[in-house]
């Protein structure tokens, strides 16, 4: 089993280097310059010459490179040009606001997908089947940016005045803020060092703060804040999931064990529990993991549409006016979220199936 982690763990070293190296090529490759994007059309040569010299952008690009990846290996994210403020700490603001929705829109998504794979293949050629992947199709068919003002517009205006009405942006209604967790409990924090960025981070994920220190109605109101993104956020990978369980329920229900068991006198809903369903879960799994990639791209859209000052809005706005280190830096932390996800899935195969950790 060791020999088995260390081999998918050494597979991923050479992925991060290439994300490294991508993320800092393609940025400069596109077409436009930082200095008109944030100094304006305007700007005199001799101060676009001193907004490269600030930055290291009048470097040979090799220069640059290496002195990127050198930064990167040590923490160091840099400066954002158009902030000029470290980009760590605009990470550390932006990243809790993602985490919550990503994570929410993940356990959407197989807390659905799961469950409608499995009794379409239960039920298969049956109307229920067919109505649980119509669902799916319709679902994997509709645009983030599309379904995200559909909901807005219908529960926002339509159902306005009753109670299942639903904010259509922010994070948390005026006032409703909670405060940070280690105010509530009395607990008195350094002004910086690991403990406070720890303690900021985790105050900033509205509705975990909101629950652990007991304020109830900023709890309620985050959740009502986080409904509709994170439900449009997580239809696309909820209609994969669906479809990728009941295909491979399917095909595991085909196979000569599971039709010894039903000889024995196994039911339907016993068979698929304690026979088929760990067998099949394999490239759900998979399947799982490389959705939390569109979640992460999703991301940008969907915090855009309602409004969600998470690291999607942020990287929208560094693209738009050239910010180097924030573009970098938090493709670099999407990236290296997805790769190690994805090292996760592959490690969970050794405990799925005992098999795999022999190849």
């Amino acid at each position: 089993m060791i020999g088995y982690v260390l081999r998918r763990v050494l597979t991923a070293v050479p992925v991060l280097f290439g994300v490294l190296v991508a993320v800092f090529l393609l940025p400069r490759l596109t077409p436009g310059e930082p200095c008109s994007a944030i100094l304006g059309e305007r700007a005199t040569p001799a101060a676009c010459e001193q907004l490269y010299e600030v930055n290291g952008l009048d470097q040979p690009i090799h220069v640059q490179l290496t002195t990127y990846i050198g930064n990167i290996l040590t923490g160091d994210f840099g400066d954002s040009i158009k902030f000029n403020r470290p980009v760590t700490e605009i990470l550390l603001e932006r990243l809790p606001v993602t985490v919550e929705l990503g994570v929410t829109a993940l356990f959407m998504a197989v807390a659905v997908g799961i469950p409608l794979g499995i009794l379409a293949a239960r039920f298969h050629n049956t109307g229920i089947d067919l109505g649980t992947m119509a669902f799916a199709n319709i679902g994997v068919s509709m645009p983030i940016f599309w379904l995200g003002l559909i909901l807005a517009y219908f529960f926002a205006i339509v159902l306005q005045g009753t109670p299942f009405a639903l904010p259509p942006s922010g994070r948390f209604s005026a006032g409703m803020s909670p405060a940070p967790f280690y105010g509530v409990w009395g607990l008195t924090l350094a002004e910086t060092g690991f403990v406070r960025t720890t303690a900021d981070f985790i105050s900033r994920l509205g509705v975990f703060n909101a629950v652990i220190s007991a304020q109830w109605d900023s709890a309620v109101d985050a959740i009502k804040h986080l409904i509709l993104p994170a439900v449009a956020l997580s239809t696309i990978p909820m209609a994969v999931i669906a479809r990728m369980t009941r295909s491979s329920l399917l095909d595991v229900l085909g196979r000569d064990y599971v039709r010894t068991a039903r000889a024995k006198g196994a039911i339907g809903g016993r068979v698929i529990r304690h026979h088929a369903l760990r067998n099949a879960l394999l490239p759900v799994v998979t399947v799982i993991g490389l959705q939390l990639g569109a979640l992460l791209g999703g991301a940008v859209l969907t915090e855009t549409i309602f409004g969600l000052a998470g690291i999607g809005t942020a990287l929208f706005d560094a693209i738009s006016t050239r910010d180097f280190p924030i573009i970098q830096s938090f493709t670099v932390v999407i990236a290296t979220t997805y790769v190690i996800v994805n090292l996760v899935v592959d490690l969970s195969y050794g405990f799925l199936d005992p098999r795999v950790r022999l190849r």
